[in-house]
């Protein structure tokens, strides 16, 4: 695994400390966060059935929209918009927005990487093409993310928390009731990890 700007795992037991620190890196590796995430930091009291994580991610994630992706032309003489596709892993969630917005059968799929959209306004129906959000990748991270936590919290702790905002997120998990204090703490250690005195061990 790369090294992490910051990577600290505390634990109230000593003796689990690199075994927690093992299991990290291994669910960090296995869904490709590497280069995602910059700085980490894990707390976990055994003796209060709480793991908490704070996570500050490399660099923000803006929505893609449909205009960073493809191009646009009309056609006047069928009455459509004629879109070309740059980057074809987007082409479904592409899709989805197009039906959503002019319905099924307003939206035709010729080939592959080319999508038209029938209309009686052609201008307007380009215009507002360009802007339509394709994917927005901090709504998938935020998934990914509580996946990799989830992986990650020590068995039956089923009480969870967690939120994603601007590249910044916090995950609390227990056995017990959520507390708002310790949402509190997670939420110090980010601001922790945010700032340049940050104490502790890293790799």
């Amino acid at each position: 695994m790369e090294p992490l700007e910051i990577f600290i795992v505390e634990t109230t037991e000593p003796s689990e400390a690199k075994a927690y620190e093992s299991i990290m890196k291994d669910i960090i590796s296995e869904l490709a966060f590497v280069r995602t995430i910059g700085r980490i930091k894990v707390r976990i009291r055994p003796e209060d059935s709480l793991f908490m994580m704070a996570i500050v991610l490399r660099s923000g994630l803006p929505p893609i929209k449909a205009k960073e992706i493809s191009s646009t032309e009309l056609d006047r003489p069928g009455s459509k918009v004629v879109i070309t596709v740059t980057d074809e892993k987007t082409i479904p969630q592409f899709l989805e927005k197009l039906w959503t917005q002019f319905g099924r059968a307003n939206v035709i799929q010729p080939q592959r990487n080319l999508i038209e959209v029938i209309s009686d306004d052609l201008e307007a129906t380009e215009d507002s093409i360009g802007d339509i959000v394709v994917d927005d990748p901090e709504k998938s991270l935020r998934e990914r993310l509580a996946d990799m936590a989830i992986r990650a919290t020590p068995e039956g702790f089923r009480i969870r928390y967690h939120s994603l905002d601007d590249g910044k997120f916090i995950f609390v998990a227990s056995e017990d009731t959520m507390q708002q204090e310790w949402i509190d703490e997670a939420r110090v250690m980010l601001e922790d990890l945010t700032g340049d005195d940050v104490n502790g061990s890293s790799a």
